[in-house]
């Protein structure tokens, strides 16, 4: 099952007295694809939206409305309840106050205060879906007429969530990025659980992104200490087949062997091997030291040349 039909599912199963049902098929009705004096079509890809619509008009109307579905080739099945009616119709434009002849518009008398939140989700029904969070954070409305899809982003805006509406194959889409705005949206809607997930799913990307910037980090530092070292013997080698490590100072002599013994060994791990003890710093000096006289050798033999 889809992430969208998760937030579907939890939303019919919050449905539960007659306010709720009468404002969540406003929803539903309001959105639908097509909405006039002559004719109501209510269309969904999905079988619990058009299980609910079944359902809530059922109850409120106390007719049951004919359901027409049809398999495409993408295999998706598409369900239509076609409303032609006149009485019916009528009946239905008067109980929520429609008029067909004006721009769609979210009549806010429609719905109780306890309510608009069901009333969003029966928008969610009829023409909402919403990303899988462990891909992309992104939840989105196909809008069946402009006005009313300015409608909607003022609703949301008033419990603020910021919606951008944008035109997709003729129809205006109004969508919603980022975790935060829709872990908002779907609270609002009634879908508590499907929201955890999402903030389940975002705390383990942060871990993962965590997790892979330290394993990037090493990665980094064990790349650069071993090029360090592969230098330090490169530069050793030099001196000590040019002018022997014999030539170097006592000090310089045994940091040079301790490095040819052990190409892996850190600087802090040589400072504490060594007869008298240093630190740190105190090593990397000593091998700047040498890498000096490894580069006055090169210099010679390129003079010489």
């Amino acid at each position: 099952m889809s992430f969208s039909n998760d937030v579907r599912k939890e939303i019919c199963e919050s449905i539960s007295d007659k306010n709720q049902r009468y404002s969540c098929l406003y929803g539903m009705l309001l959105f639908s694809r097509t909405l006039s004096s002559e004719r109501i079509v209510f269309q969904t890809e999905s079988k619990l939206s058009a299980d609910t619509f079944s359902e809530l008009f059922s109850r409120i109307f106390k007719a049951v409305p004919e359901c027409r579905s049809n398999e495409r080739k993408s295999g998706t099945v598409l369900f239509t309840f076609e409303i032609t009616d006149r009485e019916l119709i009528g009946t239905i434009l008067s109980k929520y106050r429609i008029d067909p002849d004006q721009p769609r518009r979210i009549n806010a008398e429609m719905i109780t205060t306890s309510s608009l939140g069901i009333f969003t989700a029966g928008i969610f029904l009829a023409c909402g879906s919403v990303n899988d969070p462990s891909k992309e954070y992104h939840l989105e409305f196909s809008v069946p007429e402009d006005d009313l899809a300015q409608e909607l982003v003022a609703l949301l805006g008033d419990i603020g969530v910021k919606a951008k509406t944008v035109t997709r194959r003729g129809a205006k889409v109004v969508y919603i990025k980022g975790s935060e705005s829709i872990e908002d949206t779907l609270t609002f809607i009634g879908a508590q659980q499907c929201t955890l997930e999402i903030m389940n799913v975002k705390i383990y990307k942060d871990v993962r992104n965590k997790v892979n910037r330290i394993a990037n980090c090493d990665s980094a530092n064990i790349d650069k200490v071993v090029n360090a070292a592969m230098k330090q013997i490169e530069d050793i080698k030099l001196i000590d087949a040019v002018s022997g490590l014999d030539s170097l100072t006592p000090e310089l002599r045994e940091v040079a062997q301790l490095r040819l013994e052990n190409s892996g060994m850190s600087l802090s791990d040589i400072g504490e091997a060594l007869s008298d003890p240093i630190s740190r710093s105190g090593v990397n000096h000593r091998f700047q030291k040498l890498a000096k006289i490894a580069d006055d050798i090169r210099k010679r033999g390129e003079n010489e040349t």
